[in-house]
Protein backbone atom coordinates (compact mmCIF):
# COMPACT_ATOMS: atom_id res chain seq x y z
CA UNK A 1 0.00 0.00 0.00
CA UNK A 2 1.64 3.61 -0.96
CA UNK A 3 0.68 6.67 0.42
CA UNK A 4 1.33 8.36 -2.64
CA UNK A 5 -1.37 10.32 -4.22
CA UNK A 6 -2.18 9.14 -7.55
CA UNK A 7 -1.11 12.04 -9.41
CA UNK A 8 2.28 12.23 -7.62
CA UNK A 9 3.08 8.53 -8.79
CA UNK A 10 2.19 9.35 -12.50
CA UNK A 11 4.66 12.73 -12.11
CA UNK A 12 7.15 10.36 -10.05
CA UNK A 13 7.23 13.73 -7.58
CA UNK A 14 8.15 12.52 -4.04
CA UNK A 15 10.93 13.69 -1.52
CA UNK A 16 13.89 15.58 -2.86
CA UNK A 17 16.02 13.82 0.36
CA UNK A 18 17.45 16.92 1.60
CA UNK A 19 15.27 18.18 4.11
CA UNK A 20 16.72 16.13 7.08
CA UNK A 21 21.00 17.64 6.63
CA UNK A 22 19.01 20.90 6.39
CA UNK A 23 16.75 20.61 9.90
CA UNK A 24 19.90 18.79 11.51
CA UNK A 25 22.53 21.93 10.60
CA UNK A 26 19.93 23.73 12.41
CA UNK A 27 19.51 22.19 15.56
CA UNK A 28 23.17 22.06 15.74
CA UNK A 29 24.22 25.46 14.70
CA UNK A 30 21.25 26.57 17.58
CA UNK A 31 23.00 24.55 20.16
CA UNK A 32 26.40 25.57 19.26
CA UNK A 33 24.54 29.54 19.52
CA UNK A 34 23.57 28.68 22.95
CA UNK A 35 26.56 27.82 24.02
CA UNK A 36 28.40 30.45 22.33
CA UNK A 37 26.40 32.72 23.28
CA UNK A 38 26.30 32.34 26.91
CA UNK A 39 30.63 32.05 26.61
CA UNK A 40 30.46 35.39 25.10
CA UNK A 41 28.38 37.03 27.26
CA UNK A 42 29.68 35.66 30.75
CA UNK A 43 33.10 36.53 29.32
CA UNK A 44 31.75 40.32 28.93
CA UNK A 45 29.90 40.45 31.92
CA UNK A 46 33.23 39.74 33.56
CA UNK A 47 35.96 41.72 32.13
CA UNK A 48 37.37 44.13 34.87
CA UNK A 49 37.14 47.05 32.31
CA UNK A 50 34.73 48.65 30.71
CA UNK A 51 36.53 50.41 28.22
CA UNK A 52 38.56 49.15 24.73
CA UNK A 53 41.92 48.04 26.43
CA UNK A 54 39.60 45.52 28.60
CA UNK A 55 38.52 43.96 25.45
CA UNK A 56 41.48 43.95 23.87
CA UNK A 57 43.16 42.47 26.56
CA UNK A 58 40.34 39.66 26.76
CA UNK A 59 39.97 39.46 22.60
CA UNK A 60 43.71 38.87 22.90
CA UNK A 61 43.93 35.28 24.50
CA UNK A 62 43.57 32.90 21.36
CA UNK A 63 41.31 30.98 23.13
CA UNK A 64 38.98 34.18 23.23
CA UNK A 65 39.40 35.16 19.66
CA UNK A 66 38.82 31.93 18.36
CA UNK A 67 35.57 31.22 20.11
CA UNK A 68 34.72 34.94 19.18
CA UNK A 69 35.56 34.36 15.72
CA UNK A 70 33.41 30.99 15.61
CA UNK A 71 30.47 32.87 17.28
CA UNK A 72 30.14 35.38 14.72
CA UNK A 73 30.30 32.64 11.84
CA UNK A 74 28.01 30.17 13.12
CA UNK A 75 25.83 33.24 13.52
CA UNK A 76 25.82 33.92 10.10
CA UNK A 77 25.54 30.08 9.10
CA UNK A 78 22.01 29.65 11.06
CA UNK A 79 20.50 32.90 9.89
CA UNK A 80 21.30 31.53 6.50
CA UNK A 81 19.30 28.52 7.21
CA UNK A 82 16.66 30.30 9.16
CA UNK A 83 16.11 32.91 6.49
CA UNK A 84 16.25 29.89 3.59
CA UNK A 85 13.44 28.75 4.72
CA UNK A 86 11.50 31.71 5.24
CA UNK A 87 11.93 32.84 2.42
CA UNK A 88 11.61 29.71 0.51
CA UNK A 89 8.25 29.60 2.04
CA UNK A 90 6.87 32.68 1.63
CA UNK A 91 7.99 34.02 -1.73
CA UNK A 92 6.25 32.87 -4.06
CA UNK A 93 7.79 33.76 -7.74
CA UNK A 94 10.32 31.79 -8.60
CA UNK A 95 12.64 35.02 -9.92
CA UNK A 96 12.25 37.15 -6.78
CA UNK A 97 12.74 33.76 -4.55
CA UNK A 98 16.09 33.55 -6.25
CA UNK A 99 16.82 37.02 -6.26
CA UNK A 100 16.20 37.52 -2.17
CA UNK A 101 18.12 34.02 -1.53
CA UNK A 102 21.22 35.76 -3.28
CA UNK A 103 20.60 39.22 -1.47
CA UNK A 104 20.09 37.44 2.18
CA UNK A 105 23.21 35.36 1.21
CA UNK A 106 25.51 37.98 0.18
CA UNK A 107 24.46 40.21 2.91
CA UNK A 108 25.30 38.03 5.74
CA UNK A 109 28.62 36.86 4.28
CA UNK A 110 29.62 40.51 4.40
CA UNK A 111 28.08 40.48 7.91
CA UNK A 112 30.48 37.52 8.81
CA UNK A 113 33.76 39.10 7.48
CA UNK A 114 32.66 42.22 9.12
CA UNK A 115 32.58 40.38 12.32
CA UNK A 116 35.26 38.39 11.87
CA UNK A 117 37.48 41.32 11.00
CA UNK A 118 36.55 43.23 13.31
CA UNK A 119 37.10 40.70 16.33
CA UNK A 120 40.69 39.68 14.36
CA UNK A 121 41.56 43.85 14.25
CA UNK A 122 40.52 44.14 18.14
CA UNK A 123 42.93 40.92 18.92
CA UNK A 124 45.40 41.85 17.07
CA UNK A 125 45.45 45.30 18.67
CA UNK A 126 45.65 47.25 14.98
CA UNK A 127 44.99 51.00 15.65
CA UNK A 128 41.50 52.75 16.14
Amino acid sequence: MSLRSPLGRVLGLGSAKGGSSHWYAQRVTAVALVLLGLWFFVSLASLEGSGLDAVRAWLSSPVSSVLAVLFVAVAAYHANLGLRVVVEDYVASKGTRVAVLVAVKFALVVAALVGVLSVLRIAFGAPA
